[in-house]
């Protein structure tokens, strides 16, 4: 097993396209919020990988296979995906402090139980494991589970307590409430689009209020919810609107903001929105 690479790093933005290094490759791919003029053209001649919608992945790093990154504490493995992504979404990162910091204000006694829907390949999984929660991993790519899994392997986390689940979100969380389950927290990362196995399809703006609604009857009363969105028209004041809707939690029991990368000169890409209740906790 190759050790990590170094972390990410967002090296400039412009163009409708963002520059970043992930761990040793560094990577060029389309980003429409990305406007403003480059800072430094001649450096995205540097690109291992560049993404094109009409022509894929281009570049001299294309043969080169996937490669690892350290994120957090975690180590992961990126792949360059067909569909432009890298199995990474950086911005998250932001979110693990705080998501730990849920897990061990619980104090002593069992390991909470954690629901991680739209769950990708896992990187939030893998922070509330790490911190001693029980996670139960939910998203409908098979192949993204087993991706998530060896993310599990390779950052020495194999032996904890999560439950991989192949499923539809909407379809998995009616199951558990016909079962009694409840959770001491909830997170979730809806796409604006999907399709779930042997299930019609996701939209963001038609489902998220009711998959809410019935995610609230498997939350402890004291639970936390994490809600992250990469939709235009879902900002932080709608995210946190429909958290307080769904949980019952008060204006000031919910925390709303965007997520962002910064370069190092401080430029900024706005990449979407959470809204978080820390519950009792």
């Amino acid at each position: 097993m190759k050790p990590a690479g170094a972390g990410h790093r967002l090296l400039d933005l412009g163009g409708a396209a963002r520059l970043e290094r992930f761990g040793d490759r560094i990577v060029d791919r389309p980003s429409p919020g990305a406007l403003a003029s480059r800072a430094d053209p001649d450096r995205w001649l540097a690109a291992d990988l560049r993404f094109e919608r009409e022509r894929g992945w281009k570049g001299p790093g294309v043969g080169d296979g996937p490669w690892p990154i350290e994120m957090d504490g975690l180590n992961l493995e990126l792949r360059a995906t067909e569909a432009g992504q890298v199995g990474l979404f950086p911005e998250h990162a932001a979110m693990l402090p705080w998501l730990r910091d849920r897990v061990t204000a619980r104090g002593p006694g069992p390991a909470p139980d954690v629901l991680h829907l739209f769950a990708y390949t896992g990187l939030a999984t893998l922070a509330l494991a790490a911190a001693g929660a029980a996670v139960t991993h939910v998203d409908a790519s098979r192949p993204t589970v087993t991706w998530a899994r060896a993310n599990a392997t390779r950052s020495g986390l194999a032996e904890r307590p999560i439950r991989w689940i192949v499923d539809d979100a909407a379809a998995f969380v009616q199951r558990e409430i016909r079962r009694g389950r409840h959770y001491a927290g909830v997170v979730l990362d809806p796409p604006t689009y999907g399709h779930g196995p042997g299930s019609g399809d996701w939209r963001i703006e038609e489902d998220l209020p009711a998959l809410l609604g019935a995610l609230a009857r498997l939350l402890e009363p004291d639970g936390f919810v994490l809600l992250t969105a990469h939709t235009q028209g879902f900002e932080a004041d709608r995210l946190a609107a429909g958290v307080r809707a769904a949980f019952g939690r008060t204006a000031s029991g919910v925390e709303a903001g965007d997520l962002a990368l910064e370069t190092d000169d401080g430029r900024r890409l706005d990449l979407g929105a959470f809204a978080r209740s820390a519950g009792g906790s």
